[in-house]
C-alpha cells in the first residue's frame, strides 16, 4: 500500500513542555529526579523519561519527604505547593510556562484588587466582583490558578453530549455581580468564547439591560496560549487537507481531546491513536494523503515513529 504522509509542523511539544522536558533530562544525569505529577499527559514519554530516572509523585507524598529536588512541571502549582517545600526543606526546580505564571498573577492581581475594593468601601469597577476561570476541573493548572485566589472562584467548562452541550458551573455564578473571567491557557478559543456570550446574555437577563449593555459587567482576559491558539485554526486547514488524520496523543490529555475533536470536525475520517499498535490498516486506502498531528503533550520523536510505521505499510 502506498500511502504519502505528512507530519503537521505545528503538532508537537508546546515551548512550555519542550522547556520542562529539557530541564528534567538536564538534572538527571545519571541521578534520580522528583517530579510532582506527571511531566506530560503521554505514557510514552513518561515511560521514556522514567527509565532516564525521573520519578512521579503526588502532593501527598511530597509532604513526606525533606531534604530533597522536586521538579514543578508546565502546568504550574498553588502557593500551598511552595509553602510545603519551604516547610520541609525541599528544593523545587519550578518549570512553570512563563505563560501560565502570568496567567496565576493576572488572577491574584484581579482577585486582590476586587478584595480590596470591598474593604474599603469602594464603589469602583472591581467592586463586588467575582472570578470566573474557563477550565477542566481537576486539571493540574486550573488546580494552579484557583489556588491563586484561595478557592473563591467558579469553575465553567464546556460539556458535550449527543443532544448538544452545556456549560458546567454556570448555575454557580452571581450574574447581578461583575464578572472577571479567564481562561486556561490551553482551551479552545472557540468554546470560551461561547462561554462569555452565555455569561453576558445571563448578565443582560439579571439586570434587564441589553447585550451590548452587558458588556460593561464582563471582564474578559484573552488568556489562551496563542501558540494553542494558532494551531486550532491551522490544524483545521490541515486536517481538511488530507484523507485521513492519525491523531496521536494521551488518554489523559485535556488538549489532546480538543484538538482531536477539531481534527475530527474538519475531517470525518480522523483517529485518536496513543502508540502504533492502536493503528489499523482497514482505515486507509492506497493513494491516501495521511496526515499525523498531535497534542502539546506529543512528542515529536512519537509523530515520527507513526510516520514510519505508516510509511511501511
Amino acid at each position: 500500500m502506498k500511502l504519502h504522509v505528512e507530519i503537521d509542523k505545528g503538532s508537537g511539544f508546546c515551548n512550555g513542555v519542550i522547556r520542562a522536558v529539557e530541564t528534567a533530562e538536564a538534572n538527571l544525569n545519571g541521578n534520580g529526579l522528583y517530579s510532582l505529577g506527571a511531566i506530560v499527559h503521554n505514557n510514552a514519554e513518561l515511560e521514556r523519561l522514567r527509565q532516564k530516572g525521573l520519578e512521579v509523585i503526588d502532593i501527598e507524598s511530597m509532604k513526606k519527604m525533606s531534604g530533597t529536588t522536586v521538579l514543578i512541571r508546565a502546568h504550574g502549582e498553588p502557593p500551598q505547593t511552595y509553602t510545603i517545600a519551604k516547610e520541609n526543606n525541599i528544593k523545587l526546580i519550578d518549570c512553570t510556562c512563563p505563560v501560565v505564571l502570568k496567567l496565576q498573577e493576572r488572577i491574584k492581581k484581579t482577585y486582590d484588587q476586587i478584595n480590596q475594593t470591598v474593604a474599603n468601601g469602594e464603589d469602583g469597577e472591581l467592586s463586588g466582583g467575582m472570578i470566573v476561570i474557563f477550565g477542566k476541573e481537576g486539571h493540574a493548572e486550573v488546580n494552579g490558578l484557583v489556588g491563586q485566589v484561595n478557592g473563591d472562584a467558579v469553575i465553567t467548562d464546556v460539556i458535550h453530549s449527543a443532544d448538544g452541550y452545556s456549560i458546567k458551573g454556570i448555575s454557580q455564578i452571581d450574574f447581578s455581580r461583575p464578572i472577571y473571567i479567564f481562561s486556561q491557557t490551553t482551551k479552545d478559543p472557540q468554546e470560551y468564547e461561547l462561554v462569555c456570550n452565555v455569561i453576558r446574555e445571563k448578565i443582560a437577563q439579571a439586570k434587564g439591560c441589553s447585550f451590548e449593555e452587558a458588556g460593561r459587567y464582563i471582564k474578559i482576559h484573552n488568556t489562551i496560549c496563542r501558540q494553542v491558539a494558532q494551531r486550532h485554526s491551522n490544524l483545521v486547514e490541515f486536517a481538511k487537507s488530507k484523507s485521513v488524520i492519525v491523531f496521536v496523543s494521551g488518554k489523559e490529555s485535556s488538549n489532546g481531546k480538543v484538538l482531536y475533536e477539531l481534527c475530527r470536525s474538519a475531517n470525518p475520517h480522523s483517529y485518536h491513536i496513543q502508540g502504533i499498535g492502536q493503528i489499523d490498516r482497514g482505515w486507509f486506502n492506497d493513494g491516501d494523503s495521511v496526515g499525523i498531528c498531535g497534542a502539546t503533550s506529543t512528542p515529536k520523536w512519537q509523530l515520527e515513529e507513526v510516520a514510519d510505521f505508516l510509511a511501511g505499510l
